[in-house]
């Protein structure tokens, strides 16, 4: 069973949840917006169970973890140096790291920037060298197929832009009713989506998050997702912090832009690297659009898979994420 554990690193407060013998390989899953560690419920038991020391913490701004008042201190860089404590608190030099959605820039650059502290790096939903260059690179990587510039001229990411040009209505949009925020986000994969403009590429267009309605609609929950159980630990951690930390992180993308051009060797990646897409996510589309070609140029030691979910692969399918990590670890890691 998962424990709770908390660590204090130069005034910064880190809580995570923990799983497996502590003398184990460590492995760190780190989550991304608007989650939580509790977002790696169903992967810490099954890695564990496989002799790791699986861990898992809440990112800066989130749950228990310390938060802060200004967009700077979200930045990649940041978040990076939390993690390099943590794992020095648990005195460890490396870990295999584990990322989703913001998660993945985070283990990404943890692996550009200090491969020695990197065993292996896995990711979900976002390929490497992508968001960690800042909003303009994915913006570079549009399947203009499906997004036709003239009408869709920064696609998919239009609502990173919003976040820069509208933040506080976005933020109070979502904090007026939590349990709606997250219902109407927390959606499974829908095969009706491939091929058609996902809906956060008319976000501005639009009026705002939810058609500018000032808050999200009254869906019914997706328990292909999340249980009404989920919902409440969600719902309960971002009612106490707000959605300013965790809408903070779009707002970096110049400094964390800067701060990826400074990887070692170019960002190239030669330890084992996995790359999770989700066959029905209509923002990270990576099976038919061209966003994962950077990484199968920087990594020469790739793994790639594909999971019929949606964005949130980690809840949606837990089972079929937690066999490609077994398989990965057993044939390229050598963990196991």
């Amino acid at each position: 069973m998962p424990v709770d554990g908390m660590v204090e690193t130069d005034g910064h407060t880190t809580f995570y949840i923990e799983d497996g013998p502590k003398d184990g390989p460590l492995m760190m899953f780190v989550h991304g917006w608007p989650e939580l560690s509790y977002s790696w419920r169903h992967q810490l038991p099954a890695m564990a169970r496989l002799g790791f020391h699986a861990v898992a913490p809440d990112l800066r701004g989130y749950g228990r973890s310390s938060k802060y008042g200004s967009h700077a201190d979200y930045s990649q860089a940041k978040v990076v140096e939390d993690l390099l404590a943590l794992i020095n608190a648990f005195g460890s030099e490396t870990a295999i790291w584990v990322g989703h959605d913001w998660g993945s820039p985070t283990v990404w650059n943890i692996a550009s920037h200090h491969p020695d502290r990197c065993r292996a790096v896995a990711s979900l939903c976002v390929p490497y060298a992508t968001l960690e260059y800042g909003v303009g690179r994915v913006i570079e990587l549009i399947d203009r197929n499906v997004y036709p510039i003239e009408e869709y001229p920064v696609g998919q990411w239009d609502y990173q832009l919003y976040y820069q040009e509208c933040f506080e209505q976005a933020q109070s949009t979502m904090e007026a009713d939590v349990e709606k925020t997250l219902t109407a986000l927390f959606r499974g994969g829908n095969p009706d989506t491939v091929g058609k403009p996902a809906s956060t590429a008319s976000i501005r267009s639009s009026g705002g998050w939810f058609g500018g309605a000032g808050q999200a609609p009254d869906l019914p929950l997706d328990s292909r997702v999340i249980s009404a159980k989920d919902l409440s630990v969600y719902s309960g951690a971002l009612r106490e912090s707000g959605f300013f930390g965790a809408n903070s992180y779009y707002m970096n993308h110049e400094v964390n832009t800067a701060y990826a051009n400074t990887a070692l060797d170019r960002g190239r990646l030669a330890m084992p690297a996995l790359f999770i897409a989700a066959r029905y996510d209509a923002v990270c589309e990576s099976v038919n659009s061209p966003l994962g070609r950077p990484m199968r140029a920087k990594c020469s030691n790739l793994t790639e898979a594909i999971v019929d979910s949606g964005h949130w692969m980690a809840q949606e399918c837990p089972g079929a994420v937690n066999e490609v990590l077994e398989a990965w670890l057993t044939a390229d890691v050598g963990t196991l």
